[in-house]
């Protein structure tokens, strides 16, 4: 059974995946391919792109998507996952899950009959990353280049860092002390790079994007953080990606963010909403890229 839990599990897929979805967005794949299929999308966080672009996605290969939130389901009312797993498996062709705990999708994968995707946990934003190389490529050509990664060194960050490795792209990734990216994911993606990419991890945001092609930041109080919202404000402050901060990287370097933005936070109006930014066409990407994972794991 083929899951998306990791951006490890579409390791040999990456550049099928990517040319994928760059046919569904040039409207190249016709027809209903996912016609009578059905996928459970169940949200534990809040969410705007992930359940747009995996509804309407679902929708247009032909499918039915149904929306679940924890609330609506007895997992909110302490069923085992397990046991929500296997039910929802003998209803559907395919589970989507954005969750809290990285762990529980994984147990929810291990009980399930069906492919489950992770539609962001702690640990990893598989889904996030697909579009985000989808775009680079876009206006890149190619991932001989440089990505910086500026701010928390969060699930998104850690994707990055897998999906870099696995494309041969150096990524460099600055955060404060204390909230660099995780270990684990680290050693995985130096394992898979090898020699073909540099990964670094630094406290300073200016030897981070000296160069860089592709600047990305993140908000710097997820979902799940906000008891800590003080002490992160203070401590990432001097990590806002400004016009500054975006002057020592190449001139014609591309600004993303995998949205929401808090402006005048983690990024400053002029540098989102400039010329530079791709933010938007990052975030159309997102369906496109959600559209080629549904039709490689359910078709």
């Amino acid at each position: 059974m083929r899951h998306l839990l990791s951006v490890c599990d579409m390791k040999d897929k990456v550049e099928y995946l990517l040319d994928l979805a760059d046919k569904f967005k040039n409207g190249l794949i016709k027809g209903k391919p996912l016609k009578d299929k059905y996928m459970a999308m169940v949200f534990e966080k809040a969410s705007t792109r992930t359940r747009v672009s995996f509804e309407v996605g679902m929708s247009q290969l032909g499918g039915t998507p149904l929306y679940l939130s924890a609330q609506d389901l007895q997992l909110g009312r302490g069923e085992p996952i397990a046991d929500t797993a296997r039910t929802l498996s003998r209803y559907v062709d395919a589970i989507m899950i954005r969750a809290f705990r990285h762990k529980d999708v994984i147990e929810l994968a291990e009980n399930s009959s069906v492919p489950v995707i992770n539609g962001l946990t702690d640990l990893e934003h598989p889904c996030q990353t697909l579009a985000d190389m989808q775009t680079i490529r876009e206006y890149k050509g190619d991932f001989n280049r440089k990505l910086a990664f500026i701010g928390d060194g969060n699930n998104v960050c850690n994707s990055l860092i897998l999906i870099s490795a696995i494309l041969g792209m150096d990524i460099y990734v600055a955060s404060p002390k204390g909230y660099e990216p995780n270990k684990e994911i680290i050693k995985k993606a130096e394992k898979i790079a090898r020699d073909q990419s540099v990964i670094k991890i630094t406290n300073d945001p200016y030897e981070a994007v000296k160069g860089a092609d592709v600047v990305y930041t993140d908000v710097w109080v997820s979902m799940g953080h906000e008891n800590e919202a003080q002490e992160r404000l203070k401590a990432f402050r001097p990590y806002q990606v400004n016009k500054d901060l975006m002057d020592h990287a190449k001139a014609d370097a591309i600004f993303m963010h995998c949205l929401p933005a808090k402006r005048g936070q983690e990024t400053t109006t002029d540098v989102i909403d400039g010329p530079n930014s791709v933010v938007w066409d990052q975030a159309e990407n997102r369906l496109h890229a959600q559209k080629a994972i549904m039709y490689w794991l359910i078709k």
